[in-house]
Protein backbone atom coordinates (compact mmCIF):
# COMPACT_ATOMS: atom_id res chain seq x y z
CA UNK A 1 0.00 0.00 0.00
CA UNK A 2 1.09 3.58 -0.65
CA UNK A 3 0.77 6.78 1.39
CA UNK A 4 -2.49 8.73 0.98
CA UNK A 5 -2.36 11.35 -1.79
CA UNK A 6 -2.48 15.00 -0.59
CA UNK A 7 -5.33 15.62 -3.05
CA UNK A 8 -7.69 13.26 -1.21
CA UNK A 9 -10.57 14.51 0.90
CA UNK A 10 -10.32 14.07 4.70
CA UNK A 11 -12.63 11.03 4.53
CA UNK A 12 -10.54 9.50 1.76
CA UNK A 13 -7.35 10.10 3.74
CA UNK A 14 -8.83 8.39 6.80
CA UNK A 15 -10.03 5.52 4.61
CA UNK A 16 -6.59 5.17 3.01
CA UNK A 17 -4.93 5.20 6.44
CA UNK A 18 -7.29 2.48 7.68
CA UNK A 19 -6.62 0.50 4.51
CA UNK A 20 -2.86 0.63 5.08
CA UNK A 21 -3.17 -0.42 8.71
CA UNK A 22 -5.56 -3.28 7.97
CA UNK A 23 -3.37 -4.46 5.09
CA UNK A 24 -0.32 -4.55 7.39
CA UNK A 25 -2.21 -6.49 10.06
CA UNK A 26 -3.83 -8.89 7.59
CA UNK A 27 -0.47 -9.65 5.97
CA UNK A 28 1.22 -10.15 9.34
CA UNK A 29 -1.47 -12.60 10.45
CA UNK A 30 -1.18 -14.70 7.29
CA UNK A 31 2.63 -14.61 7.28
CA UNK A 32 3.18 -15.27 10.99
CA UNK A 33 0.29 -17.75 11.38
CA UNK A 34 -0.52 -16.01 14.66
CA UNK A 35 -4.16 -15.51 15.59
CA UNK A 36 -5.82 -12.25 14.64
CA UNK A 37 -6.74 -11.61 18.27
CA UNK A 38 -3.08 -11.81 19.32
CA UNK A 39 -1.78 -9.64 16.47
CA UNK A 40 -4.48 -7.04 17.08
CA UNK A 41 -3.83 -6.95 20.82
CA UNK A 42 -0.12 -6.40 20.24
CA UNK A 43 -0.80 -3.70 17.66
CA UNK A 44 -3.23 -1.72 19.82
CA UNK A 45 -0.91 -2.06 22.82
CA UNK A 46 1.88 -0.45 20.78
CA UNK A 47 -0.32 2.16 19.07
CA UNK A 48 -2.19 4.13 21.70
CA UNK A 49 -3.12 6.83 19.14
CA UNK A 50 -6.22 4.94 18.04
CA UNK A 51 -9.48 5.96 19.63
CA UNK A 52 -12.44 3.63 20.16
CA UNK A 53 -13.87 4.27 16.67
CA UNK A 54 -10.51 3.64 15.01
CA UNK A 55 -10.12 0.39 16.92
CA UNK A 56 -13.62 -0.71 15.97
CA UNK A 57 -13.17 0.07 12.26
CA UNK A 58 -9.86 -1.79 12.15
CA UNK A 59 -11.07 -4.78 14.17
CA UNK A 60 -14.44 -5.24 12.46
CA UNK A 61 -13.03 -4.83 8.95
CA UNK A 62 -10.16 -7.22 9.64
CA UNK A 63 -12.48 -9.97 10.86
CA UNK A 64 -14.92 -9.33 8.00
CA UNK A 65 -12.07 -9.88 5.54
CA UNK A 66 -11.33 -13.28 7.08
CA UNK A 67 -15.01 -14.20 7.26
CA UNK A 68 -15.46 -13.64 3.50
CA UNK A 69 -11.88 -14.37 2.40
CA UNK A 70 -12.91 -17.51 0.56
CA UNK A 71 -14.60 -15.20 -1.93
CA UNK A 72 -12.49 -12.06 -1.67
CA UNK A 73 -9.30 -13.93 -2.56
CA UNK A 74 -10.89 -14.87 -5.90
CA UNK A 75 -11.40 -11.24 -7.01
CA UNK A 76 -9.27 -9.63 -9.69
CA UNK A 77 -8.31 -6.03 -10.50
CA UNK A 78 -5.90 -4.13 -12.70
CA UNK A 79 -3.60 -3.35 -9.76
CA UNK A 80 -3.08 -4.56 -6.21
CA UNK A 81 -4.15 -1.29 -4.60
CA UNK A 82 -7.51 -1.20 -6.37
CA UNK A 83 -8.02 -4.86 -5.54
CA UNK A 84 -7.39 -4.23 -1.84
CA UNK A 85 -9.86 -1.33 -1.73
CA UNK A 86 -12.43 -3.48 -3.52
CA UNK A 87 -12.01 -6.24 -0.95
CA UNK A 88 -12.34 -3.80 1.94
CA UNK A 89 -15.45 -2.18 0.50
CA UNK A 90 -17.16 -5.50 -0.19
CA UNK A 91 -16.36 -7.02 3.19
CA UNK A 92 -17.65 -3.97 5.05
CA UNK A 93 -20.72 -3.64 2.81
CA UNK A 94 -21.72 -7.29 3.20
CA UNK A 95 -21.74 -6.86 6.97
CA UNK A 96 -23.38 -3.41 6.79
CA UNK A 97 -20.73 -1.68 8.87
CA UNK A 98 -21.98 1.76 9.95
CA UNK A 99 -18.97 3.86 8.81
CA UNK A 100 -20.47 4.48 5.37
CA UNK A 101 -18.18 7.46 4.64
CA UNK A 102 -15.16 5.18 4.92
CA UNK A 103 -16.76 2.43 2.82
CA UNK A 104 -17.73 4.98 0.14
CA UNK A 105 -14.14 6.23 0.05
CA UNK A 106 -12.90 2.66 -0.39
CA UNK A 107 -15.38 2.24 -3.25
CA UNK A 108 -14.11 5.39 -4.94
CA UNK A 109 -10.50 4.31 -4.63
CA UNK A 110 -11.39 0.87 -5.98
CA UNK A 111 -13.32 2.39 -8.88
CA UNK A 112 -16.34 0.29 -7.86
CA UNK A 113 -19.49 2.19 -6.93
CA UNK A 114 -22.47 0.25 -5.60
CA UNK A 115 -25.38 0.81 -3.21
CA UNK A 116 -24.61 -0.11 0.38
CA UNK A 117 -26.99 -2.63 1.99
CA UNK A 118 -28.92 -1.37 5.01
CA UNK A 119 -28.59 -4.72 6.81
CA UNK A 120 -25.96 -7.44 6.91
CA UNK A 121 -26.35 -9.92 4.07
CA UNK A 122 -26.74 -13.67 4.31
CA UNK A 123 -24.42 -15.67 2.02
CA UNK A 124 -26.87 -15.94 -0.91
CA UNK A 125 -27.44 -12.19 -1.05
CA UNK A 126 -23.75 -11.56 -0.39
CA UNK A 127 -22.79 -13.78 -3.35
CA UNK A 128 -25.13 -11.78 -5.55
CA UNK A 129 -23.47 -8.54 -4.44
CA UNK A 130 -20.01 -9.94 -5.13
CA UNK A 131 -21.10 -10.89 -8.65
CA UNK A 132 -22.71 -7.50 -9.23
CA UNK A 133 -19.56 -5.64 -8.17
CA UNK A 134 -16.84 -7.91 -9.55
CA UNK A 135 -18.48 -10.19 -12.09
CA UNK A 136 -17.07 -13.12 -10.12
CA UNK A 137 -19.29 -16.15 -9.52
CA UNK A 138 -18.65 -17.51 -6.02
CA UNK A 139 -19.84 -20.63 -4.23
CA UNK A 140 -21.02 -20.74 -0.63
CA UNK A 141 -18.73 -23.70 0.07
CA UNK A 142 -15.71 -21.53 -0.76
CA UNK A 143 -16.19 -19.69 2.54
CA UNK A 144 -14.41 -22.59 4.23
CA UNK A 145 -11.38 -24.47 2.85
CA UNK A 146 -11.78 -27.75 0.97
CA UNK A 147 -10.04 -29.78 3.67
CA UNK A 148 -12.71 -28.74 6.17
CA UNK A 149 -15.53 -30.14 4.04
CA UNK A 150 -13.59 -33.36 3.61
CA UNK A 151 -13.14 -33.63 7.39
CA UNK A 152 -16.74 -33.15 8.54
CA UNK A 153 -19.16 -36.02 8.16
CA UNK A 154 -21.22 -35.66 4.94
CA UNK A 155 -24.05 -33.22 5.63
CA UNK A 156 -27.42 -33.00 3.88
CA UNK A 157 -27.52 -29.95 1.60
CA UNK A 158 -29.92 -28.09 3.88
CA UNK A 159 -27.69 -28.55 6.96
CA UNK A 160 -24.58 -27.62 4.99
CA UNK A 161 -26.30 -24.38 3.99
CA UNK A 162 -27.19 -23.70 7.62
CA UNK A 163 -23.60 -24.32 8.65
CA UNK A 164 -22.27 -21.90 6.03
CA UNK A 165 -24.79 -19.27 7.15
CA UNK A 166 -23.62 -19.74 10.74
CA UNK A 167 -19.94 -19.45 9.81
CA UNK A 168 -20.66 -16.03 8.31
CA UNK A 169 -22.03 -14.53 11.52
CA UNK A 170 -20.83 -14.23 15.09
CA UNK A 171 -22.72 -15.82 17.99
CA UNK A 172 -23.62 -13.68 20.98
CA UNK A 173 -21.49 -13.60 24.10
CA UNK A 174 -22.77 -16.47 26.21
CA UNK A 175 -22.18 -16.62 29.94
CA UNK A 176 -23.11 -18.60 33.01
CA UNK A 177 -24.41 -17.37 36.36
CA UNK A 178 -23.04 -18.88 39.56
CA UNK A 179 -23.58 -18.27 43.26
CA UNK A 180 -26.71 -16.15 42.71
CA UNK A 181 -30.24 -16.42 41.25
CA UNK A 182 -30.52 -16.00 37.48
CA UNK A 183 -33.28 -13.39 37.77
CA UNK A 184 -31.20 -11.22 40.09
CA UNK A 185 -28.18 -11.40 37.77
CA UNK A 186 -30.27 -10.46 34.73
CA UNK A 187 -31.78 -7.47 36.53
CA UNK A 188 -28.39 -6.11 37.58
CA UNK A 189 -26.84 -6.62 34.15
CA UNK A 190 -29.71 -4.85 32.43
CA UNK A 191 -29.50 -1.96 34.86
CA UNK A 192 -25.82 -1.68 33.89
CA UNK A 193 -26.80 -1.37 30.22
CA UNK A 194 -25.90 -4.93 29.21
CA UNK A 195 -28.22 -6.64 26.71
CA UNK A 196 -28.70 -9.68 28.93
CA UNK A 197 -31.34 -12.38 28.46
CA UNK A 198 -31.93 -15.92 29.69
CA UNK A 199 -30.85 -18.78 27.43
CA UNK A 200 -33.53 -21.10 25.99
CA UNK A 201 -32.02 -24.03 27.94
CA UNK A 202 -30.20 -24.46 31.27
CA UNK A 203 -31.22 -22.50 34.35
CA UNK A 204 -27.88 -20.71 34.71
CA UNK A 205 -27.07 -19.72 31.09
CA UNK A 206 -27.45 -16.18 29.77
CA UNK A 207 -26.75 -14.23 26.60
CA UNK A 208 -24.88 -10.95 26.96
CA UNK A 209 -25.78 -9.83 23.44
CA UNK A 210 -23.48 -9.23 20.49
CA UNK A 211 -21.94 -5.88 21.40
CA UNK A 212 -18.43 -5.61 22.79
CA UNK A 213 -18.42 -5.42 26.59
CA UNK A 214 -15.67 -4.38 28.96
CA UNK A 215 -16.22 -7.15 31.48
CA UNK A 216 -13.83 -5.56 33.95
CA UNK A 217 -16.41 -2.82 34.43
CA UNK A 218 -19.15 -5.34 35.30
CA UNK A 219 -19.43 -6.02 39.05
CA UNK A 220 -20.88 -9.50 38.62
CA UNK A 221 -17.90 -10.53 36.52
CA UNK A 222 -15.28 -8.93 38.76
CA UNK A 223 -16.75 -10.66 41.81
CA UNK A 224 -17.13 -14.09 40.20
CA UNK A 225 -20.91 -14.22 39.79
CA UNK A 226 -20.76 -14.67 36.01
CA UNK A 227 -18.29 -16.51 33.79
CA UNK A 228 -18.14 -16.14 30.03
CA UNK A 229 -18.71 -19.58 28.50
CA UNK A 230 -20.20 -20.43 25.12
CA UNK A 231 -23.60 -22.11 25.26
CA UNK A 232 -22.36 -25.19 23.37
CA UNK A 233 -19.48 -25.47 25.83
CA UNK A 234 -21.98 -25.40 28.69
CA UNK A 235 -23.57 -28.54 27.25
CA UNK A 236 -20.49 -30.49 28.34
CA UNK A 237 -20.94 -29.71 32.03
CA UNK A 238 -24.62 -30.54 31.75
CA UNK A 239 -23.72 -33.91 30.22
CA UNK A 240 -21.30 -34.53 33.11
CA UNK A 241 -24.12 -33.68 35.59
CA UNK A 242 -21.96 -33.93 38.74
CA UNK A 243 -23.82 -34.73 41.93
CA UNK A 244 -23.34 -33.13 45.32
CA UNK A 245 -21.19 -35.80 46.94
CA UNK A 246 -19.15 -36.87 43.91
CA UNK A 247 -15.47 -36.43 43.13
CA UNK A 248 -14.66 -35.23 39.59
CA UNK A 249 -11.45 -34.79 37.65
CA UNK A 250 -11.14 -32.32 34.76
CA UNK A 251 -8.18 -33.94 33.02
CA UNK A 252 -7.55 -31.20 30.39
CA UNK A 253 -8.76 -28.16 32.27
CA UNK A 254 -6.98 -25.32 30.53
CA UNK A 255 -7.83 -22.08 32.35
CA UNK A 256 -10.71 -23.80 34.08
CA UNK A 257 -13.96 -22.81 32.40
CA UNK A 258 -15.45 -26.28 32.70
CA UNK A 259 -13.92 -26.91 36.13
CA UNK A 260 -15.78 -23.84 37.34
CA UNK A 261 -18.97 -25.07 35.68
CA UNK A 262 -18.64 -28.47 37.35
CA UNK A 263 -18.16 -26.73 40.71
CA UNK A 264 -21.21 -24.56 40.14
CA UNK A 265 -23.40 -27.50 39.12
CA UNK A 266 -22.19 -29.50 42.09
CA UNK A 267 -22.95 -26.57 44.36
CA UNK A 268 -26.49 -26.28 42.96
CA UNK A 269 -27.07 -29.96 43.76
CA UNK A 270 -25.46 -29.69 47.19
CA UNK A 271 -27.73 -26.82 48.24
CA UNK A 272 -30.54 -29.32 48.75
CA UNK A 273 -28.37 -32.09 50.18
CA UNK A 274 -25.92 -30.27 52.46
CA UNK A 275 -22.84 -32.07 51.12
CA UNK A 276 -20.15 -31.13 48.62
CA UNK A 277 -17.76 -33.30 46.66
CA UNK A 278 -14.44 -32.31 45.09
CA UNK A 279 -13.18 -31.00 41.76
CA UNK A 280 -9.60 -31.65 40.68
CA UNK A 281 -8.16 -29.93 37.61
CA UNK A 282 -5.10 -30.89 35.56
CA UNK A 283 -3.22 -29.42 32.62
CA UNK A 284 0.32 -29.47 31.25
CA UNK A 285 0.52 -25.65 31.20
CA UNK A 286 1.35 -23.94 34.52
CA UNK A 287 0.07 -20.56 33.28
CA UNK A 288 -3.36 -22.02 32.53
CA UNK A 289 -3.58 -23.59 35.99
CA UNK A 290 -2.54 -20.29 37.59
CA UNK A 291 -5.40 -18.57 35.78
CA UNK A 292 -7.77 -21.33 36.91
CA UNK A 293 -6.77 -20.77 40.54
CA UNK A 294 -7.44 -17.03 40.21
CA UNK A 295 -10.88 -17.65 38.73
CA UNK A 296 -11.74 -20.26 41.34
CA UNK A 297 -10.73 -17.91 44.15
CA UNK A 298 -12.82 -15.12 42.65
CA UNK A 299 -15.85 -17.44 42.51
CA UNK A 300 -15.24 -18.90 45.95
CA UNK A 301 -14.76 -22.47 44.64
CA UNK A 302 -12.26 -24.88 46.12
CA UNK A 303 -10.73 -26.57 43.08
CA UNK A 304 -7.65 -28.74 43.60
CA UNK A 305 -4.86 -28.53 41.04
CA UNK A 306 -2.83 -31.58 39.93
CA UNK A 307 -0.49 -30.69 37.04
CA UNK A 308 0.42 -33.24 34.40
CA UNK A 309 4.21 -33.57 34.80
CA UNK A 310 4.77 -36.77 32.78
CA UNK A 311 2.80 -39.49 31.02
CA UNK A 312 1.90 -40.90 34.42
CA UNK A 313 -1.51 -40.01 35.87
CA UNK A 314 -1.31 -36.93 38.10
CA UNK A 315 -4.13 -38.38 40.22
CA UNK A 316 -4.83 -41.77 41.85
CA UNK A 317 -6.30 -44.58 39.76
CA UNK A 318 -9.99 -45.53 40.07
CA UNK A 319 -10.63 -42.64 42.47
CA UNK A 320 -13.20 -40.49 40.69
CA UNK A 321 -16.94 -40.75 40.20
CA UNK A 322 -16.47 -38.77 37.03
CA UNK A 323 -13.66 -37.79 34.67
CA UNK A 324 -13.94 -35.16 31.95
CA UNK A 325 -11.55 -35.24 28.97
CA UNK A 326 -12.08 -32.03 27.01
CA UNK A 327 -9.35 -32.97 24.58
CA UNK A 328 -7.02 -30.70 22.58
CA UNK A 329 -8.45 -30.44 19.07
CA UNK A 330 -8.50 -28.48 15.81
CA UNK A 331 -11.13 -26.08 17.25
CA UNK A 332 -13.07 -25.99 13.97
CA UNK A 333 -16.22 -25.62 16.06
CA UNK A 334 -15.05 -22.15 17.15
CA UNK A 335 -14.56 -20.73 13.66
CA UNK A 336 -17.53 -18.37 14.02
CA UNK A 337 -15.53 -16.48 16.65
CA UNK A 338 -12.17 -17.01 14.97
CA UNK A 339 -12.68 -16.76 11.19
CA UNK A 340 -8.96 -16.21 10.66
CA UNK A 341 -8.29 -19.81 11.74
CA UNK A 342 -10.04 -21.10 8.60
CA UNK A 343 -7.15 -19.71 6.56
CA UNK A 344 -4.28 -20.08 9.03
CA UNK A 345 -4.78 -23.80 9.59
CA UNK A 346 -4.56 -26.62 7.09
CA UNK A 347 -5.64 -30.26 7.12
CA UNK A 348 -2.83 -31.10 9.54
CA UNK A 349 -4.74 -29.23 12.25
CA UNK A 350 -7.12 -32.18 12.20
CA UNK A 351 -4.93 -35.08 11.09
CA UNK A 352 -2.33 -34.65 13.84
CA UNK A 353 -4.86 -34.69 16.73
CA UNK A 354 -6.68 -38.09 16.87
CA UNK A 355 -3.66 -40.09 18.08
CA UNK A 356 -3.09 -37.60 20.90
CA UNK A 357 -6.78 -37.51 21.79
CA UNK A 358 -7.00 -41.30 21.98
CA UNK A 359 -3.83 -41.42 24.08
CA UNK A 360 -5.13 -38.86 26.60
CA UNK A 361 -8.53 -40.56 26.80
CA UNK A 362 -6.92 -43.98 27.27
CA UNK A 363 -4.77 -42.68 30.13
CA UNK A 364 -7.38 -40.56 31.87
CA UNK A 365 -9.99 -43.32 31.91
CA UNK A 366 -7.88 -45.21 34.47
CA UNK A 367 -8.92 -42.64 37.09
CA UNK A 368 -12.63 -43.61 36.80
CA UNK A 369 -14.12 -45.77 39.55
CA UNK A 370 -16.02 -48.93 38.58
CA UNK A 371 -19.54 -47.74 37.83
CA UNK A 372 -18.27 -44.18 37.24
CA UNK A 373 -18.67 -41.71 34.40
CA UNK A 374 -16.21 -40.75 31.66
CA UNK A 375 -17.00 -37.81 29.37
CA UNK A 376 -15.09 -37.08 26.15
CA UNK A 377 -15.54 -33.75 24.38
CA UNK A 378 -13.99 -31.56 21.67
CA UNK A 379 -14.85 -28.24 20.06
CA UNK A 380 -14.21 -29.85 16.67
CA UNK A 381 -16.66 -30.73 13.90
CA UNK A 382 -14.30 -33.28 12.32
CA UNK A 383 -15.44 -36.90 12.45
CA UNK A 384 -11.84 -38.16 12.84
CA UNK A 385 -11.48 -36.22 16.11
CA UNK A 386 -14.86 -37.22 17.41
CA UNK A 387 -16.68 -40.44 16.57
CA UNK A 388 -13.59 -42.18 15.21
CA UNK A 389 -11.66 -41.51 18.43
CA UNK A 390 -14.60 -42.77 20.49
CA UNK A 391 -14.92 -45.95 18.45
CA UNK A 392 -11.16 -46.61 18.66
CA UNK A 393 -11.32 -46.16 22.44
CA UNK A 394 -14.25 -48.56 22.80
CA UNK A 395 -12.33 -51.17 20.81
CA UNK A 396 -9.43 -50.88 23.29
CA UNK A 397 -11.42 -50.56 26.50
CA UNK A 398 -14.53 -52.79 26.40
CA UNK A 399 -15.26 -52.12 30.09
CA UNK A 400 -16.66 -48.75 28.98
CA UNK A 401 -20.02 -48.41 27.22
CA UNK A 402 -21.68 -45.40 25.64
CA UNK A 403 -24.78 -43.89 27.21
CA UNK A 404 -27.64 -42.30 25.29
CA UNK A 405 -27.85 -38.51 25.54
CA UNK A 406 -30.67 -36.10 24.80
CA UNK A 407 -29.77 -33.25 22.46
CA UNK A 408 -30.58 -30.13 24.53
CA UNK A 409 -31.81 -28.11 21.55
CA UNK A 410 -33.56 -30.71 19.37
CA UNK A 411 -34.50 -33.46 21.82
CA UNK A 412 -32.86 -36.06 19.57
CA UNK A 413 -31.66 -39.18 21.40
CA UNK A 414 -28.11 -40.09 20.44
CA UNK A 415 -24.91 -41.63 21.75
CA UNK A 416 -22.75 -39.27 19.68
CA UNK A 417 -23.89 -35.74 20.46
CA UNK A 418 -22.81 -32.96 18.08
CA UNK A 419 -23.96 -29.40 18.70
CA UNK A 420 -23.85 -27.67 15.33
CA UNK A 421 -23.36 -23.87 15.42
CA UNK A 422 -26.73 -23.22 13.80
CA UNK A 423 -28.63 -25.24 16.40
CA UNK A 424 -27.96 -22.92 19.33
CA UNK A 425 -26.46 -19.75 17.82
CA UNK A 426 -23.26 -20.87 19.48
CA UNK A 427 -19.99 -22.68 18.78
CA UNK A 428 -19.79 -26.27 17.53
CA UNK A 429 -19.18 -29.02 20.07
CA UNK A 430 -19.01 -32.82 20.31
CA UNK A 431 -19.54 -34.86 23.48
CA UNK A 432 -20.16 -38.46 24.55
CA UNK A 433 -20.63 -40.06 27.97
CA UNK A 434 -19.29 -43.49 28.88
CA UNK A 435 -20.17 -45.70 31.85
CA UNK A 436 -17.49 -47.94 33.33
CA UNK A 437 -18.70 -51.39 34.29
CA UNK A 438 -19.11 -51.73 38.06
Amino acid sequence: MTAPSPSLTPAQKRAASYANTINTLFTEILDSRQSADRVLANYFRSNKKHGSKDRRVIRETLFALFRWWGWLQQLEATDEQSLWFQRLALAAAIEAHPWTDIISAWQQQAGKSFALPEQALAPKAAAALVFKVSGQHVLARDLAPDWFWQAVAPLPAAREELLIDALCSRPPIWARVQNMPLSKALAELRSAGVDASAAPVFNDAISLGSKSINLNEIRLYKEGFIEVQDLASQVIGQVCAPRANENWWDACSGAGGKSLQLSSLMQQDSAAKGVFGTITASDIRPAALNELEKRAKRAGFNIKVAPWRSDALPVARETFDGVLVDAPCSCTGTWRRNPDMRWLDDSQAISDKPALQLDILSRACDAVKPGGTLVYATCSLADSENRQVVDAFLAKRPEFTLETLSHPFSGEQTQYLTIWPFEANADGMFVVRFRKQG
